[in-house]
């Protein structure tokens, strides 16, 4: 299925569910409200799944690993090679993603869609690939306009096999050395906030390499001048193919109606272009946490999320969401597994 007709098909949260989970969570058997945001997680999940009682059982989450062009300004600590080392790392099941995941219970998908390397086919790898990493956002734009749509279309192909096999809960993940740079030129294109307020050091760069990194972006925006009310123009110029892969994973998510962890900026820039596409899919998103990256919390901001965790993460590849999934499910058996006074046999109690 296209972008536009997947786009189309994403609805409102089920309010009857909404209101039938906030009955079932007003009589569990414990103090009104004194789970907190734990309750909320539930009810959002009855929502998005239209089930009064979800299940989440089948985890997934999805790495996309991609190279940028951009990386030749100098604006990360380490080589493009490491994206493709990185990958084999998940592979053999050693990155933090895989610990994480197996904490969380999750699968984890990887994805190559855009690593400037040819990969073995081997299992544990989803070959996607669009095109050999982005093109250098200083002197061309980061991809075509349709390169930006397949990349897309990519992640809703997976989406939709992620319904076929009956997963219950979507988290996001990258991996592509460089990345924070298109990130942090997509908030800043969107929002026209200045670029030094929403760049952050990445891997950990130097002053000197800060430096660099903000006038790359700077430089990158004037040359291209995107357009804050065209999300694929902005996409296609300045952002990243693993960003295009998890924004159209989320919108396939959102139109299957499979709830979606979100994880730190990168994945964030990816749902944030999503959101911009149609702010309807909003209701499906959850913010696993706040990332370091100052530039995250204007992203957050502008969809209206607040990030279960603030653990001052900044690694990526799915780490974030594999925690944030932990507490989302656990909202989920809140609402479905607490009894409530009457099936519980306590008395409730009355304001008088």
């Amino acid at each position: 299925m296209n972008l536009e007709e997947t786009l189309k098909m994403i609805r409102p949260l089920d309010a009857a569910s909404l209101q039938k989970a906030q009955e079932r969570l007003d009589n569990l058997a414990i103090p009104r409200g004194s789970l907190g945001r734990l309750m909320e997680l539930g009810k959002q999940v009855a929502g998005i799944t239209g089930k009064t009682r979800p299940v989440i059982s089948r985890k997934r989450i999805v790495t996309f690993a991609a190279d940028h062009g951009v990386v030749a300004e100098g604006v990360s600590a380490f080589p493009k090679e490491v994206t493709r080392q990185m990958v084999f790392n998940f592979m053999r099941g050693g990155a933090g993603i895989n610990v994480l995941a197996r904490h969380a219970g999750a699968e984890v998908m990887v994805v190559d869609i855009g690593v400037d390397y040819d990969f073995p086919a081997r299992d544990g790898l989803t070959i996607k690939k669009v095109a050999r990493g982005t093109g250098n956002i200083v002197r061309e734009p980061a991809m075509t306009r349709q390169e930006a749509i397949q990349a897309m279309e990519v992640g809703i192909e997976l989406a939709r096999q992620a319904e076929r096999d009956t997963v219950d809960i979507i988290g996001t993940g990258d991996m592509g050395i460089g990345n924070t740079t298109p990130s942090s030129a997509i908030i800043a294109a969107l929002s026209g906030v200045p670029v030094a307020d929403v760049t952050s050091r990445g891997t950990g760069i130097s002053d000197h390499a800060l430096k660099a990194k903000i006038a790359a972006i700077e430089k990158a925006l004037a040359l291209h001048k995107p357009d804050p009310r065209d999300p694929l123009d902005v996409l296609s110029k300045v952002g990243g193919l693993e960003i295009a892969g998890i924004a159209g994973l989320v919108i396939g998510a959102a139109a299957g109606r499979i709830p979606i962890v979100i994880d730190g900026f990168i994945s964030t820039a990816g749902a944030l272009i999503a959101y911009e596409m149609n702010p309807v899919i909003g209701g499906y998103f959850f913010a696993s946490h706040l990332s370091v990256e100052k530039g995250h919390r204007a992203m957050l901001d502008r969809m209206k999320l607040r990030p279960l965790l603030d653990l001052d993460l900044r690694l990526g590849e799915g780490t974030g969401a594999a925690l944030g999934m932990f507490l989302v499910e656990a909202g989920v058996k809140i609402l479905t597994e607490m009894l409530t006074f009457d099936e519980a046999g306590v008395t409730s109690g009355q304001v008088t």
